[in-house]
């Protein structure tokens, strides 16, 4: 699906009622599931996975099984709050940290001043803590859910409690609320329309680089696997 149509799919989640969760998939996130079984069995559970990132796209097509166009799990989240305003949705905000996502929930009602921003945490919390944090999301009882924590953290932990948090969309965002907050900025159109977010974000935070180091590996990953199913 395009943005159009996974907007419009998931603002039919949000009327049945029903938890979903959202996975913007990456390709940090596909090798971490070829190399953990628990975390591709995740992926796989999953009610969507959207093609976040240019890797994934150009993997797709790559492959011969193209997706209609890129998904950017940000510009996703940007069409749901502003569809959110003039639909009356709640939204509850998880991630970052208390700096990060105090200045992210002032930026998001500056944009949105009519969206029904119920709450927001930061996502600086253990195991122990997780009983707490769920229930006072489902005290605010919202529509869609924004997680963003580290690739270990984030979608396990919705996968984990996806019942017990019974909001309809619950959504990972990476490190979206940096972005919103100001923190980092996006990378500008000319790196996106490049495929280079990726390295836009690492001339913001070099410490990233142990990283990017997956994506060489995924994409020999790629071409070996189009090469072994061509094989006769």
């Amino acid at each position: 699906m395009g943005m159009k149509q996974t907007v419009d799919y998931l603002t039919q989640v949000i009327q049945t009622r029903k938890p979903h969760q959202i996975i913007t998939a990456n390709p940090i996130m596909v090798m971490t599931a070829v190399e953990d079984p628990k975390y591709m069995r995740m992926m796989k559970e999953a009610e969507l996975v959207v093609p976040d990132g240019a890797g994934v796209v150009w993997a797709a097509d790559y492959v011969g099984n193209a997706v209609s166009e890129r998904v950017a799990g940000y510009d996703l989240m940007h069409e749901l709050m502003k569809l959110g305003e003039t639909r009356g949705w709640k939204v509850y905000m998880v991630g970052a940290s208390p700096e990060v996502i105090e200045a992210a929930a002032v930026r998001m009602k500056e944009q949105y001043p009519k969206l029904n921003l119920v709450g927001y945490r930061d996502g600086f919390f253990g195991d122990k803590e997780d009983s707490d944090v769920i229930q006072t999301i489902r005290d605010h009882s919202p529509d869609i859910l924004l997680v963003g924590r580290s690739v270990a953290k984030q979608e396990p932990w919705i996968a984990q409690y996806k019942e017990q948090l019974g909001v309809p969309v619950m959504m990972g965002v990476g490190g979206s609320f940096d972005v919103l907050s100001g923190k980092l900025k996006r990378a500008p159109l000319f790196f996106q329309k490049l495929r280079l977010e990726w390295f836009y974000r690492l001339l913001q935070e070099p410490w990233r680089y142990k990283r990017m180091l997956v994506l060489p590996k995924f994409a020999v990953k790629v071409i070996r696997e189009k090469e072994n199913v061509q094989k006769p």
